[in-house]
């Protein structure tokens, strides 16, 4: 059965381009992009893992840990980074888990047999300092993910868990936040004391 948003993400021990993790000891109190890909030295997953490595600030500075997989050897891995790093522009310093036994990749349904037997495809999990699963996406073998939409649905998800609110399509950081129905005008008062602008009844925008 595959994983669900709220489900808790399956623990696992296993070998690492940063030595053998336990996963939600390695976690700590930190939030998790776990993704996937199809195997090494591959043109799409090169461009993606680098696109990772240029971005370790931005994950940084939103207290997630990048966590990649492939079904590939350390040893490959460790090869394959010197690839990434020389053709496009880093130093990747996150693991890419050794998924040689498809453990993670079964466990997490990262194989698609319509798409490969043995291949991971692109799956992405964002998991939360309490190791829920917060989101999910899965892209074929042959598209490369977008890293705008994945920074921008992790602000998404910190921010209506610290504000308890809801975003709008294409929200982006500092746009306005929905209050969600379920909370009272009364209720709004003291948890949004900014105000709102009410379009509907249930349609109501307010800045934090």
């Amino acid at each position: 059965m595959s994983l669900r948003i709220g489900d808790t993400a399956p623990d696992f021990t296993i070998p690492t381009t940063k030595g053998d993790i336990s996963f939600h000891d390695w976690a700590g109190d930190k939030w998790v992009f776990l993704f996937s890909h199809p195997a090494d030295f591959t043109p799409v997953c090169t461009t993606e893992m680098g696109r990772t490595s240029q971005l370790a600030d931005e994950f940084a500075a939103r207290n997630v840990l990048p966590l990649g997989l492939s079904t590939d050897s350390v040893e490959e891995h460790l090869k394959w980074i010197d690839d990434v790093n020389d053709t496009q522009n880093t130093d990747l310093s996150f693991p890419i888990i050794a998924d040689i036994d498809h453990a993670v990749a079964q466990a997490y349904d990262m194989i698609h047999p319509g798409e490969s037997e043995t291949a991971a495809v692109r799956s992405v999990f964002i998991i939360d300092p309490n190791k829920k699963i917060r989101l999910t996406m899965t892209y074929p073998m042959s598209v490369g993910r977008n890293f705008d939409e994945i920074l921008r649905v992790v602000d998404a998800l910190q921010t209506g868990d610290k504000y308890k609110a809801a975003t709008p399509a294409d929200w982006v950081m500092g746009d306005k936040v929905i209050i969600p129905p379920s909370v009272t005008n009364q209720a709004a008062r003291t948890q949004f004391p900014q105000g709102w602008d009410e379009v509907r009844p249930y349609l109501r925008f307010t800045k934090v």
